[in-house]
Protein backbone atom coordinates (compact mmCIF):
# COMPACT_ATOMS: atom_id res chain seq x y z
CA UNK A 1 0.00 0.00 0.00
CA UNK A 2 1.10 3.40 -0.69
CA UNK A 3 0.74 4.42 2.89
CA UNK A 4 -0.55 2.45 5.80
CA UNK A 5 -4.18 2.17 4.87
CA UNK A 6 -3.01 3.28 1.78
CA UNK A 7 0.07 0.03 3.88
CA UNK A 8 -0.13 -1.15 4.72
CA UNK A 9 0.12 -2.36 5.11
CA UNK A 10 0.93 -1.63 3.53
CA UNK A 11 -0.23 -3.89 2.12
CA UNK A 12 -3.63 -2.48 1.89
CA UNK A 13 -4.80 -3.03 -0.67
CA UNK A 14 -7.76 -6.28 -0.64
CA UNK A 15 -20.87 -7.04 -4.10
CA UNK A 16 -22.30 -8.41 -6.17
CA UNK A 17 -25.30 -8.45 -7.94
CA UNK A 18 -24.20 -7.09 -11.15
CA UNK A 19 -23.13 -10.53 -11.72
CA UNK A 20 -25.32 -13.32 -11.64
CA UNK A 21 -28.41 -15.22 -11.41
CA UNK A 22 -29.69 -16.26 -14.76
CA UNK A 23 -29.50 -17.10 -18.36
CA UNK A 24 -26.79 -15.48 -20.45
CA UNK A 25 -27.73 -13.03 -23.14
CA UNK A 26 -27.23 -15.68 -25.78
CA UNK A 27 -29.35 -18.27 -24.00
CA UNK A 28 -32.95 -18.64 -22.89
CA UNK A 29 -33.93 -19.79 -19.41
CA UNK A 30 -34.61 -23.20 -20.82
CA UNK A 31 -31.13 -23.62 -22.24
CA UNK A 32 -27.79 -24.44 -20.71
CA UNK A 33 -26.87 -26.20 -17.52
CA UNK A 34 -24.85 -25.68 -14.37
CA UNK A 35 -24.11 -22.04 -13.69
CA UNK A 36 -25.94 -20.99 -16.85
CA UNK A 37 -29.22 -22.23 -15.35
CA UNK A 38 -28.79 -19.69 -12.58
CA UNK A 39 -28.22 -16.73 -14.88
CA UNK A 40 -30.52 -13.75 -15.12
CA UNK A 41 -30.55 -11.39 -18.04
CA UNK A 42 -27.18 -10.04 -16.91
CA UNK A 43 -24.51 -9.88 -19.57
CA UNK A 44 -22.00 -11.75 -17.41
CA UNK A 45 -21.84 -14.54 -14.87
CA UNK A 46 -19.22 -13.01 -12.57
CA UNK A 47 -18.31 -9.44 -11.78
CA UNK A 48 -14.72 -9.06 -10.58
CA UNK A 49 -13.31 -5.92 -9.01
CA UNK A 50 -9.58 -5.70 -9.70
CA UNK A 51 -7.08 -3.05 -8.59
CA UNK A 52 -6.45 0.10 -10.63
CA UNK A 53 -4.19 -0.56 -13.65
CA UNK A 54 -3.86 -4.23 -12.70
CA UNK A 55 -6.57 -5.89 -14.80
CA UNK A 56 -4.03 -6.62 -17.53
CA UNK A 57 -2.37 -9.04 -15.15
CA UNK A 58 -5.36 -11.38 -15.16
CA UNK A 59 -6.55 -11.00 -18.77
CA UNK A 60 -5.19 -14.42 -19.80
CA UNK A 61 -6.55 -16.12 -16.68
CA UNK A 62 -10.00 -14.63 -17.22
CA UNK A 63 -10.05 -15.76 -20.84
CA UNK A 64 -9.06 -19.32 -19.88
CA UNK A 65 -11.62 -19.46 -17.08
CA UNK A 66 -14.38 -18.25 -19.39
CA UNK A 67 -13.50 -20.88 -21.97
CA UNK A 68 -13.19 -23.75 -19.48
CA UNK A 69 -16.44 -22.93 -17.66
CA UNK A 70 -18.43 -21.52 -20.59
CA UNK A 71 -19.15 -18.34 -18.64
CA UNK A 72 -18.60 -14.60 -19.01
CA UNK A 73 -16.51 -12.66 -16.51
CA UNK A 74 -16.59 -8.88 -16.34
CA UNK A 75 -13.58 -7.16 -14.78
CA UNK A 76 -13.84 -3.62 -13.40
CA UNK A 77 -10.88 -1.73 -11.96
CA UNK A 78 -11.32 0.00 -8.60
CA UNK A 79 -8.82 1.24 -6.02
CA UNK A 80 -8.31 -1.91 -3.99
CA UNK A 81 -8.07 -0.25 -0.60
CA UNK A 82 -11.54 1.24 -1.13
CA UNK A 83 -13.32 -1.85 -2.40
CA UNK A 84 -14.61 -2.99 1.00
CA UNK A 85 -16.08 0.46 1.59
CA UNK A 86 -17.82 0.31 -1.79
CA UNK A 87 -19.04 -3.22 -1.05
CA UNK A 88 -20.84 -2.01 2.08
CA UNK A 89 -23.15 0.00 -0.18
CA UNK A 90 -23.11 -1.87 -3.46
CA UNK A 91 -23.52 -5.34 -1.95
CA UNK A 92 -26.93 -4.78 -0.37
CA UNK A 93 -27.98 -2.72 -3.39
CA UNK A 94 -27.27 -5.63 -5.71
CA UNK A 95 -24.66 -3.77 -7.74
CA UNK A 96 -21.48 -5.15 -6.18
CA UNK A 97 -18.97 -7.78 -7.28
CA UNK A 98 -18.78 -11.51 -6.87
CA UNK A 99 -15.02 -11.31 -6.42
CA UNK A 100 -13.07 -8.38 -5.03
CA UNK A 101 -9.50 -7.66 -4.05
CA UNK A 102 -8.52 -6.15 -0.71
CA UNK A 103 -5.67 -5.60 1.77
CA UNK A 104 -5.10 -8.44 4.21
CA UNK A 105 -5.41 -6.12 7.21
CA UNK A 106 -9.07 -5.52 6.31
CA UNK A 107 -10.00 -9.22 6.47
CA UNK A 108 -10.97 -9.22 10.14
CA UNK A 109 -13.26 -6.23 9.76
CA UNK A 110 -14.83 -7.66 6.60
CA UNK A 111 -15.53 -10.97 8.33
CA UNK A 112 -16.98 -9.28 11.41
CA UNK A 113 -19.31 -7.25 9.19
CA UNK A 114 -20.30 -10.30 7.15
CA UNK A 115 -19.03 -8.84 3.89
CA UNK A 116 -16.98 -11.76 2.60
CA UNK A 117 -17.63 -15.49 2.49
CA UNK A 118 -15.69 -18.28 4.11
CA UNK A 119 -14.01 -20.39 1.42
CA UNK A 120 -13.59 -24.14 1.32
CA UNK A 121 -9.96 -24.25 0.23
CA UNK A 122 -8.19 -27.63 0.39
CA UNK A 123 -4.99 -27.84 2.43
CA UNK A 124 -2.94 -28.67 -0.65
CA UNK A 125 -4.07 -25.42 -2.27
CA UNK A 126 -3.35 -23.39 0.87
CA UNK A 127 0.12 -24.90 1.08
CA UNK A 128 1.34 -23.30 -2.16
CA UNK A 129 1.40 -19.86 -0.55
CA UNK A 130 3.87 -18.44 1.94
CA UNK A 131 2.79 -19.01 5.52
CA UNK A 132 2.44 -15.33 6.39
CA UNK A 133 0.44 -14.59 3.24
CA UNK A 134 -1.98 -17.43 3.88
CA UNK A 135 -2.29 -16.50 7.55
CA UNK A 136 -3.48 -13.05 6.53
CA UNK A 137 -6.56 -14.66 4.98
CA UNK A 138 -7.64 -16.51 8.10
CA UNK A 139 -9.88 -15.56 10.98
CA UNK A 140 -10.36 -18.13 13.74
CA UNK A 141 -8.51 -20.55 11.46
CA UNK A 142 -11.17 -20.22 8.74
CA UNK A 143 -10.14 -19.17 5.22
CA UNK A 144 -11.72 -16.08 3.64
CA UNK A 145 -9.55 -15.50 0.60
CA UNK A 146 -6.41 -16.39 -1.31
CA UNK A 147 -3.35 -14.14 -1.55
CA UNK A 148 -2.37 -12.72 -4.91
CA UNK A 149 0.60 -10.52 -3.99
CA UNK A 150 2.78 -9.48 -1.07
CA UNK A 151 4.52 -6.20 -0.49
CA UNK A 152 6.67 -4.63 2.15
CA UNK A 153 8.67 -1.46 2.39
CA UNK A 154 12.28 -1.32 1.27
CA UNK A 155 15.06 1.19 0.73
CA UNK A 156 15.24 3.11 -2.54
CA UNK A 157 18.52 4.89 -3.17
CA UNK A 158 19.68 7.24 -5.91
CA UNK A 159 22.76 5.77 -7.54
CA UNK A 160 23.83 9.22 -8.74
CA UNK A 161 24.05 10.40 -5.11
CA UNK A 162 25.30 7.28 -3.35
CA UNK A 163 26.91 4.31 -5.04
CA UNK A 164 26.03 0.72 -4.37
CA UNK A 165 29.55 0.13 -3.06
CA UNK A 166 29.26 2.97 -0.52
CA UNK A 167 25.65 2.27 0.42
CA UNK A 168 25.17 2.57 4.20
CA UNK A 169 23.84 -0.60 5.77
CA UNK A 170 22.80 0.79 9.15
CA UNK A 171 20.43 3.59 10.13
CA UNK A 172 23.24 5.19 12.13
CA UNK A 173 25.34 5.37 8.96
CA UNK A 174 22.43 6.96 7.09
CA UNK A 175 22.06 9.44 9.94
CA UNK A 176 25.71 10.45 9.63
CA UNK A 177 25.53 10.67 5.83
CA UNK A 178 22.37 12.77 6.10
CA UNK A 179 24.21 15.26 8.33
CA UNK A 180 26.84 15.60 5.61
CA UNK A 181 24.42 15.92 2.69
CA UNK A 182 21.55 17.98 4.09
CA UNK A 183 21.72 21.63 3.06
CA UNK A 184 18.06 22.69 2.88
CA UNK A 185 17.71 21.67 -0.75
CA UNK A 186 19.20 18.21 -0.79
CA UNK A 187 18.80 15.51 1.81
CA UNK A 188 20.25 12.15 2.68
CA UNK A 189 17.87 9.55 4.07
CA UNK A 190 14.14 10.33 4.35
CA UNK A 191 11.19 8.37 5.71
CA UNK A 192 7.60 9.01 6.74
CA UNK A 193 8.27 8.30 10.38
CA UNK A 194 5.28 10.39 11.37
CA UNK A 195 3.11 7.45 10.24
CA UNK A 196 2.93 4.21 12.19
CA UNK A 197 3.03 2.20 8.97
CA UNK A 198 6.63 3.34 8.51
CA UNK A 199 7.66 4.17 12.08
CA UNK A 200 6.85 0.64 13.22
CA UNK A 201 10.02 -0.38 11.37
CA UNK A 202 12.05 1.32 14.11
CA UNK A 203 9.72 0.84 17.07
CA UNK A 204 9.48 -2.88 16.46
CA UNK A 205 13.24 -3.23 16.13
CA UNK A 206 13.59 -1.94 19.69
CA UNK A 207 10.90 -4.22 21.07
CA UNK A 208 7.75 -2.21 20.48
CA UNK A 209 4.62 -3.72 18.98
CA UNK A 210 1.06 -2.79 18.16
CA UNK A 211 -0.77 -5.90 19.36
CA UNK A 212 0.58 -8.90 21.20
CA UNK A 213 -0.56 -12.42 20.38
CA UNK A 214 -3.05 -14.72 22.05
CA UNK A 215 -2.73 -18.40 22.93
CA UNK A 216 -3.73 -19.38 19.37
CA UNK A 217 -1.13 -17.21 17.70
CA UNK A 218 -3.64 -14.57 16.65
CA UNK A 219 -3.54 -10.89 17.54
CA UNK A 220 -4.69 -9.86 21.01
CA UNK A 221 -6.55 -6.55 20.77
CA UNK A 222 -6.24 -5.93 24.50
CA UNK A 223 -2.42 -6.17 24.55
CA UNK A 224 -1.06 -2.91 23.12
CA UNK A 225 2.69 -2.30 23.08
CA UNK A 226 2.88 1.10 21.41
CA UNK A 227 4.03 2.81 24.59
CA UNK A 228 6.27 0.13 26.04
CA UNK A 229 9.97 0.74 26.69
CA UNK A 230 11.00 -0.39 23.22
CA UNK A 231 8.47 1.81 21.44
CA UNK A 232 9.59 4.84 23.42
CA UNK A 233 13.25 4.13 22.66
CA UNK A 234 12.46 3.77 18.98
CA UNK A 235 10.46 7.00 18.96
CA UNK A 236 13.34 8.84 20.63
CA UNK A 237 15.65 7.63 17.88
CA UNK A 238 13.22 8.76 15.21
CA UNK A 239 12.82 12.17 16.82
CA UNK A 240 16.43 13.21 16.28
CA UNK A 241 16.03 13.16 12.47
CA UNK A 242 13.40 15.87 12.85
CA UNK A 243 15.10 17.82 15.67
CA UNK A 244 18.32 18.16 13.70
CA UNK A 245 16.59 19.24 10.48
CA UNK A 246 17.54 16.10 8.57
CA UNK A 247 13.89 15.63 7.57
CA UNK A 248 12.15 18.64 5.96
CA UNK A 249 8.96 19.90 7.61
CA UNK A 250 7.12 19.21 4.35
CA UNK A 251 7.19 15.45 4.82
CA UNK A 252 5.14 15.67 8.00
CA UNK A 253 1.40 15.23 7.65
CA UNK A 254 -1.06 14.27 4.96
CA UNK A 255 0.95 15.59 2.00
CA UNK A 256 4.19 14.10 3.26
CA UNK A 257 4.16 11.16 0.89
CA UNK A 258 3.91 13.44 -2.15
CA UNK A 259 6.77 15.64 -0.93
CA UNK A 260 8.96 12.64 -0.15
CA UNK A 261 8.41 11.07 -3.56
CA UNK A 262 8.97 14.39 -5.35
CA UNK A 263 12.28 14.95 -3.56
CA UNK A 264 13.44 11.52 -4.66
CA UNK A 265 12.34 11.81 -8.29
CA UNK A 266 13.96 15.27 -8.49
CA UNK A 267 17.27 13.90 -7.27
CA UNK A 268 17.12 15.83 -4.00
CA UNK A 269 17.08 12.85 -1.65
CA UNK A 270 19.72 10.13 -1.56
CA UNK A 271 17.40 7.46 -0.16
CA UNK A 272 13.84 6.97 0.99
CA UNK A 273 11.71 4.19 2.44
CA UNK A 274 8.84 3.21 0.18
CA UNK A 275 7.27 0.12 -1.34
CA UNK A 276 7.08 -1.80 -4.63
CA UNK A 277 4.27 0.47 -5.80
CA UNK A 278 6.91 3.09 -6.71
CA UNK A 279 9.06 0.90 -8.97
CA UNK A 280 7.13 1.85 -12.09
CA UNK A 281 6.69 5.58 -11.29
CA UNK A 282 10.36 6.04 -10.41
CA UNK A 283 11.41 4.14 -13.54
CA UNK A 284 9.20 6.30 -15.74
CA UNK A 285 10.57 9.40 -14.00
CA UNK A 286 14.05 8.40 -15.14
CA UNK A 287 15.54 8.05 -11.67
CA UNK A 288 18.76 6.04 -11.57
CA UNK A 289 17.78 4.07 -8.49
CA UNK A 290 18.53 0.84 -6.73
CA UNK A 291 16.59 -1.02 -4.04
CA UNK A 292 17.69 -2.92 -0.96
CA UNK A 293 16.35 -4.24 2.32
CA UNK A 294 15.94 -1.75 5.15
CA UNK A 295 19.02 -0.88 7.26
CA UNK A 296 20.05 -2.34 10.60
CA UNK A 297 19.45 -0.46 13.84
CA UNK A 298 22.05 0.50 16.43
CA UNK A 299 21.13 -2.53 18.54
CA UNK A 300 21.99 -4.91 15.70
CA UNK A 301 18.39 -5.69 14.82
CA UNK A 302 17.28 -5.16 11.25
CA UNK A 303 14.55 -2.59 10.77
CA UNK A 304 11.23 -4.37 10.67
CA UNK A 305 8.35 -3.65 8.28
CA UNK A 306 4.77 -4.62 7.72
CA UNK A 307 3.97 -7.32 5.20
CA UNK A 308 0.99 -6.25 3.16
CA UNK A 309 -0.98 -9.00 1.46
CA UNK A 310 -3.36 -8.38 -1.41
CA UNK A 311 -5.99 -11.03 -1.88
CA UNK A 312 -8.96 -12.20 -3.90
CA UNK A 313 -12.12 -12.67 -1.86
CA UNK A 314 -15.73 -13.64 -2.51
CA UNK A 315 -18.53 -11.26 -1.60
CA UNK A 316 -21.15 -12.54 0.82
CA UNK A 317 -23.74 -11.01 -1.48
CA UNK A 318 -22.73 -13.09 -4.50
CA UNK A 319 -25.51 -15.09 -6.10
CA UNK A 320 -22.89 -17.20 -7.85
CA UNK A 321 -20.58 -17.88 -4.92
CA UNK A 322 -19.51 -21.38 -5.93
CA UNK A 323 -18.36 -20.19 -9.34
CA UNK A 324 -16.75 -17.15 -7.71
CA UNK A 325 -14.74 -19.39 -5.38
CA UNK A 326 -13.58 -21.50 -8.33
CA UNK A 327 -12.45 -18.31 -10.03
CA UNK A 328 -10.48 -17.19 -6.96
CA UNK A 329 -8.61 -20.51 -6.77
CA UNK A 330 -7.93 -20.39 -10.50
CA UNK A 331 -6.75 -16.79 -10.81
CA UNK A 332 -4.46 -17.12 -7.76
CA UNK A 333 -2.82 -20.41 -8.76
CA UNK A 334 0.90 -20.69 -9.51
CA UNK A 335 0.67 -20.33 -13.28
CA UNK A 336 -1.61 -17.31 -13.21
CA UNK A 337 0.30 -15.71 -10.34
CA UNK A 338 3.48 -15.88 -12.43
CA UNK A 339 1.75 -14.30 -15.41
CA UNK A 340 0.33 -11.60 -13.17
CA UNK A 341 3.80 -10.79 -11.85
CA UNK A 342 5.19 -10.48 -15.35
CA UNK A 343 2.57 -7.86 -16.16
CA UNK A 344 2.11 -6.00 -12.87
CA UNK A 345 5.50 -6.61 -11.18
CA UNK A 346 3.67 -7.22 -7.88
CA UNK A 347 5.51 -9.94 -5.98
CA UNK A 348 3.48 -13.17 -5.94
CA UNK A 349 2.58 -14.97 -2.71
CA UNK A 350 3.24 -18.43 -4.17
CA UNK A 351 6.25 -20.01 -2.47
CA UNK A 352 7.61 -21.80 -5.52
CA UNK A 353 7.80 -18.61 -7.56
CA UNK A 354 10.48 -17.16 -5.30
CA UNK A 355 13.01 -19.34 -7.14
CA UNK A 356 11.49 -18.86 -10.57
CA UNK A 357 13.95 -17.04 -12.85
CA UNK A 358 11.32 -14.48 -13.82
CA UNK A 359 10.95 -13.44 -10.18
CA UNK A 360 14.51 -14.14 -9.02
CA UNK A 361 15.97 -11.79 -11.65
CA UNK A 362 13.87 -8.89 -10.40
CA UNK A 363 15.89 -6.66 -8.06
CA UNK A 364 12.71 -5.30 -6.49
CA UNK A 365 11.24 -8.75 -5.91
CA UNK A 366 14.45 -9.90 -4.28
CA UNK A 367 14.54 -6.81 -2.04
CA UNK A 368 10.98 -7.54 -0.95
CA UNK A 369 11.89 -11.18 -0.32
CA UNK A 370 14.96 -10.24 1.72
CA UNK A 371 13.14 -7.62 3.78
CA UNK A 372 10.27 -10.03 4.37
CA UNK A 373 12.59 -12.05 6.60
CA UNK A 374 12.39 -9.17 9.10
CA UNK A 375 8.78 -8.22 8.44
CA UNK A 376 5.60 -8.86 10.38
CA UNK A 377 2.01 -9.26 9.31
CA UNK A 378 -0.09 -6.12 9.50
CA UNK A 379 -2.67 -6.90 12.22
CA UNK A 380 -5.88 -8.03 10.52
CA UNK A 381 -8.22 -7.75 13.50
CA UNK A 382 -10.97 -5.08 13.58
CA UNK A 383 -9.27 -3.35 16.50
CA UNK A 384 -6.50 -2.27 14.13
CA UNK A 385 -8.89 0.31 12.69
CA UNK A 386 -8.60 2.18 15.98
CA UNK A 387 -4.80 2.36 15.82
CA UNK A 388 -3.92 4.31 12.70
CA UNK A 389 -5.20 7.81 13.52
CA UNK A 390 -4.14 8.06 17.20
CA UNK A 391 -0.73 6.52 16.48
CA UNK A 392 -0.09 8.88 13.57
CA UNK A 393 -1.22 11.86 15.63
CA UNK A 394 1.24 10.91 18.37
CA UNK A 395 4.10 10.48 15.92
CA UNK A 396 3.36 13.86 14.35
CA UNK A 397 3.52 15.61 17.72
CA UNK A 398 6.86 13.86 18.30
CA UNK A 399 8.12 14.92 14.86
CA UNK A 400 7.11 18.55 15.38
CA UNK A 401 8.48 18.65 18.92
CA UNK A 402 5.09 19.38 20.48
CA UNK A 403 5.39 16.38 22.80
CA UNK A 404 8.04 13.98 24.02
CA UNK A 405 7.79 10.32 22.93
CA UNK A 406 6.60 8.83 26.23
CA UNK A 407 3.88 11.42 26.72
CA UNK A 408 2.67 11.22 23.12
CA UNK A 409 2.62 7.43 22.98
CA UNK A 410 0.86 7.13 26.34
CA UNK A 411 -1.86 9.43 25.05
CA UNK A 412 -2.17 7.43 21.83
CA UNK A 413 -2.58 4.14 23.68
CA UNK A 414 -5.16 5.65 26.00
CA UNK A 415 -7.15 6.83 22.99
CA UNK A 416 -6.81 3.49 21.21
CA UNK A 417 -7.96 1.57 24.28
CA UNK A 418 -10.96 3.85 24.68
CA UNK A 419 -11.98 3.42 21.06
CA UNK A 420 -11.57 -0.33 21.22
CA UNK A 421 -13.71 -0.48 24.34
CA UNK A 422 -16.39 1.69 22.76
CA UNK A 423 -16.49 0.01 19.36
CA UNK A 424 -15.43 -3.55 20.07
CA UNK A 425 -16.47 -4.10 23.64
CA UNK A 426 -12.89 -4.36 24.72
CA UNK A 427 -12.56 -7.71 22.96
Amino acid sequence: MKSYKKYAGIFSTIALSLALVACGPQESSEEGSGSNEAKTNKEYDLLVWEDIEKAGGIDDAVAKFEEEHDVTVKVVEKAYAQQIEDLRLDGPAGTGPDVLTMPGDQIGTAVTEGLIKELDVPEDVQSIYTEVAMQSQKVDNKVYGLPKAVETTMLYYNKDLVSEEELPTTLDEWYELSKEMTDGEKYGFLALFDQIYYAQSVLSGYGGYIFGTDENGGFNGSDIGLNNEGSVEGAQYIQKFYKEGLFPAGIIGEQGINVLESLFTEGKAAAIISGPWNIDPFTKAGVNFGVAKLPELANGENMSSFVGVKSYNVSSYSKNAELAEEFVEFVANEENSKTRFEVTKEVPAVQALADDPVVAESEAAQAVAEQSQFAELTPNIPEMNEVWTPADAALQTIATGKAEPKEALDQAVETIQGQIQAKHGGK
